[in-house]
């Protein structure tokens, strides 16, 4: 953990050096399970950066990572009368990101790439975060369906977030 925080502060810092006339965000997400996995994890948070250099007027394409953390729960299992206790699973994705001015305030935009588990036991998957947002002068808000892909099965997320523009 304590090289992701490494990595990831390391990332910002080089990032905003040259951050003047930039696409340079730094934010945070919060979320609601869904899918597969809904009933075993509790919530959803985490810390995202991105870079986008503005192709065009309305259009941004860039790069994104972060570190996305799902809290596990207990689940009691009736048919055999027990519970298990599922363990929290960390991500670090890494991923293009692309952005569409709808309005003067308003965007939609995707993230794809792969997510990597960074705890015990390793792998990953196929990482998408589709969102639509509302962009102020300093920050944006916006909400999300993220997913992690893995062996045909879905980690997905609904959620919301706010990052900082730099």
């Amino acid at each position: 953990m304590k090289k992701i925080v490494l990595l990831i502060v390391t990332v910002i810092m080089g990032l905003s050096a040259n951050a003047q006339q930039s696409g340079f965000t730094a934010g945070v997400h919060t979320g609601l399970p869904v899918g597969d996995y809904k009933f075993g994890f509790s919530v959803n948070f985490g810390l995202d950066i991105a870079y986008l250099w503005s192709v065009s007027d309305s259009f941004s394409l860039g790069v994104t990572t972060g570190y996305t953390h799902y809290v596990g729960k207990d689940v009691n299992n009736s048919y055999y009368g027990s519970s298990y206790r599922f363990d929290d699973g960390g991500f670090v994705p890494v991923a293009v990101s692309y952005r569409v001015a709808i309005t003067d305030f308003l965007f939609a935009g995707t993230d794809l790439g792969y997510a990597r588990y960074i705890l015990e036991g390793g792998g990953g998957g196929f990482y998408f975060q589709p969102k639509l947002g509302y962009s102020m002068e300093k920050i944006d808000v916006f909400a999300s369906y993220k997913g992690i892909v893995s062996n045909g099965t879905n980690l997905a997320t609904i959620g919301v977030g706010a990052a900082y523009k730099f």
